[in-house]
This record gives structure tokens, sequence and C-alpha cells, in this order.
């Protein structure tokens, strides 16, 4: 760095990014900005510049160097920032220095400053609250401190189905994904070997999976709405039991609801529904076994309108997807790993994130519309679109109750609006469009998809972003 590059550095004052110190006499206070810059959006530490912003410089002598090096060495976990010293023109032997630190990355472990966690605010440098540094530590070990390894509130193994454990065991060995000693096996050793125990005691995952008892968290909630929106509903159920009892209570609800036509194939006869029953089947178990439990006010929910059916989840995409890239080929992201592993080894879940692929696959080979996801108001909603309901064939990809013979400039005018509406705010949600244009979310949906529009950051602070492909 030059001393104009410097000089333009420093001349918009103190930042989120930038903190300037008089000299390193003030070294420890800089170390505590210096820790809040690796635990935010990174930045840079000047020492040598006094508040009036008038550049001081100090001596740099090798004892200068030490004690800002051992000063780093307070910072956990170790970092090495880049270091510059910059020479200021008509003043010999006086530097300025210039430490440059690095952002938080995502699922890393926060920084302390001899035991003290900080971030910043704006130009304030503070400590950070104790559930940012939670929530940070459960991002560096999701696993260890995940709901499903946590110990279940009042559920022993006598509460758990031991039945249920023990045909799932031998569906695992039929599929060769369990070794056949494991049909002997005690109880205790096979939850064991699934890791659903901790000393002993039922762990979160077990109870979820094999209580016979019914936490009101473990719910689902069921709804068959007449027309497109939630205004009229003809059913509606809840559902409470263990991963198995929510997911029967699930498949009998869409049979309930959807019309159900059958082929004999060889011996066996093959049943169908107006969307193909493997495909609400893997998005179901893909819901039960994926969803943010952590969120216990919530629940899934299924509802199923006269234009399309929706299955929601608590919780968002992992980071690493967006429902734009999840119909893309890519590695398996579990948020419950343990719930995973179980339910894949006893055949009811694939490994390696094809769970998507298969159920657009599914739906392509029995001629329904493709399924896509979405993230509204913390759920992640799969929507499959209804080619037909109850027998009887829909506008492919249109909402029943719309009109069948709009005008041909009407969908390009409705681009349009979006468009205008998304530029005037970029956080406008799906129902505030769907009223403005008076149609359906689903039209909605669809037109954002075709625009390229896919919806970044938390649910209610997020905002629309244009896809540049």
């Amino acid at each position: 760095m030059g001393f104009n590059e410097l000089e333009q550095l420093i001349s918009k004052d103190e930042t989120k990014n930038i903190e300037l110190k008089k000299s390193t006499g003030e070294l420890r206070e800089g170390m505590h900005s210096a820790c809040a810059f690796l635990n935010s959006d990174g930045g840079i530490l000047v020492f040598g510049v006094s508040p009036s912003l008038k550049i001081l410089g100090q001596i740099v002598s090798e004892s200068t160097r030490r004690d800002i090096a051992q000063a780093l060495a307070g910072i956990e976990p170790a970092v090495c920032p880049v270091i510059e010293y910059v020479d200021i023109p008509n003043k010999p032997n006086f530097q300025v220095i210039v430490l440059r630190f690095n952002p938080w990355v995502y699922g890393q472990k926060p920084y302390t400053f001899h035991g003290k966690p900080y971030y910043r605010l704006e130009s304030v440098t503070k400590v950070m609250p104790r559930d940012m540094f939670d929530e940070r530590v459960r991002q560096n070990f999701p696993h260890q401190f995940s709901w499903e390894m946590r110990v279940a509130d009042k559920i022993t193994i006598e509460d758990l189905d031991e039945r249920k454990i023990r045909g799932l065991v031998r569906l695992g060995v039929e599929e060769r994904r369990i070794p056949e000693e494991s049909l002997s096996e005690p109880i205790e050793v096979i939850l064991e070997k699934w890791n659903l125990l901790d000393n002993g005691k039922v762990r979160n995952a077990a109870a979820f999976l094999f209580s016979r008892k019914k936490p009101i968290f473990y719910e689902v909630r069921l709804a068959r709405f007449r027309g497109t929106d939630k205004d009229y509903f003809i059913d509606n159920q809840q559902a409470f039991g263990n991963f198995f009892e929510l997911l029967d209570a699930g498949m009998a609800f869409f049979f309930k609801h959807l019309s159900l036509s059958g082929e004999i194939k060889g011996i066996m006869r093959e049943e169908h529904l107006d969307v193909p029953v493997k495909a609400l089947r893997e998005a179901l178990i893909n819901a039960l076994c994926h969803r943010d439990y952590d969120i216990y006010q919530c629940s899934i929910g299924i509802a199923i309108y006269d234009d399309r059916i929706e299955i929601e989840s608590p919780g968002l995409l992992p980071h690493q997807l967006t429902p734009k890239t999840i119909k893309r080929v890519h590695k398996s992201f579990p948020r419950n790993e343990v719930l995973a592993n179980v339910l894949y080894q006893t055949t009811y879940l694939e490994k390696w994130g094809s769970g998507v692929k298969r159920i657009i696959e599914v739906c392509k080979a029995e001629g329904s519309p493709e399924p896509f996801w979405s993230e509204e108001a913390g759920y992640t909603v799969v929507t499959f679109p209804l080619a037909k309901l109850n027998g009887r064939i829909l506008t492919q990809n249109e909402p029943q109750n719309e009109p069948q013979n709009e005008p041909q400039n009407e969908p390009q005018n409705r681009l349009s609006l979006i468009e205008k509406f998304i530029a005037e705010n970029e956080s406008i949600p799906i129902n505030t469009i769907a009223e403005r244009l008076n149609t359906a979310r689903i039209t909605v949906r669809r037109d954002l998809k075709k625009l390229g529009y896919a919806w970044e950051g938390a649910s209610k602070k997020g905002h629309w972003v244009k896809n540049k492909e």
C-alpha cells in the first residue's frame, strides 16, 4: 500500500470495515476490533492515525513487531493477517501499520480474543451476544450440537417400538445394507450402532423414529382447500406420532383426496394418483427427515388445492443449495445425519442427494408436471402442479380457476408488472404480488421462475435476486 492509497483509505473515517488507532499503545483495543472483523465482514486495522484523521505514524522497532505478533497470538483460532508498513513522506523512520483481516466464513468457529468473542456493528466493536456465539458454535459442530443428538425428554428404551425396529432391521438385511447378524442382536446394540443412544439414554432421533408416545411437536398438518388459496377448506386434520405414523397419515390423506386408478402389470397391481405416489412419498419422507426440529412451534404441512399440492417443511434449504440449484446434480447435505443414516440403512431413503432427481424422474415418467421448490416464511416448500384432479384434466401448469381464454398479451403484461413490483421493492412477498395482479400464487411462482428470480436470504429479511445465467 502506498501513502496516497492510505490517505484515500482513511478519508472515510472509521466504518464497519475500518478501525483507526493513534499508535500501538492502543494495541489491546485494536485486537478487539481485529477479532470483530474476523467474526463479521472482515476489515482493516490501522495504527498511526489520530482521531482527527491526521496521519502521525510511529517508529516501528523490532520490539513493536514482537508486540503485534504477541497480541495477535491472543486471537483464537490462530490468524495470520496481511501486515503492511507504510512510509510517511518527509517524516523519516515513521510508518503507519496496516493489518488486513478476512471475513468470517459460514460454518467456521467464532473467533475470540483472550477468551472473549467480538463482532462489528457498523463502526462499533461489541462483545458478541451469547445466542450469536452459540449459533456459530453449532454451525461449526452441527452434528455434535444438533437436535437429533440430544437426549429425549422422558423417553426410555422401553417406550420404543421393538417390533418396528426388528422389522426395519429385516428390511435392511434383505437389501444388504445391514449385516445379517443384526437380526439376533439385542435392541440396545442395534440402537447403539445407529447412534441413537447416549450412554444408554434415548436420543431425540430414536424417539422420533420409534417412540410409542406422541410428543406434540411431532406433527403434520393436513388440509384440502377449495380453490387455489386458503380461504375455504374441505378437510382439515392434524396427525401426531413418530416418523412412520406421520408418513402413513400423510399418504392416507393423499389417497383420500386424490383420484386413484390402477393397472395390472404381470401379477401386481400398480396404483396411480393424480400425482405419482412414489414422488409424493419421497417428498414427504424428505420433509420428515430433513426438517429443522429446533423450530418447535412449527410443523410439516400438506396442503391440497384445486391446482397444486404443497408440502412444506420448517427450515430453509442448506446454504449450499437454492430453489434453482436443487434440481441440478448435487451432494447430500442432511440436516439430521443420524435420521438420514437409519432411513438409508432401512431402505426408506437414498444417499448422495438423489431424492430430488428421483421425484422429477417419476413425475416425467407418468406425464405429471415437474414439481418445483421454494422458500417461504422460514419453510422449504415443494409444489406439485396438478395436470388433473379427481380424474378431470386441468390445463397444464395452470390453476383450475384461472381464465382459460386469457388474452395472448396478458402473460407478458403480468411479467412486466412483476418486474416493476420487484424494482420498487426487492423484498416484496409472493402473496402481495398475487393480490396486486389478482391471480394465484402458483402463477406468480411460475412467472418468477420464468423471469429467473430466486429468493435469497432469510424468509422475512431476504430479497429477490435475478439469475445472471
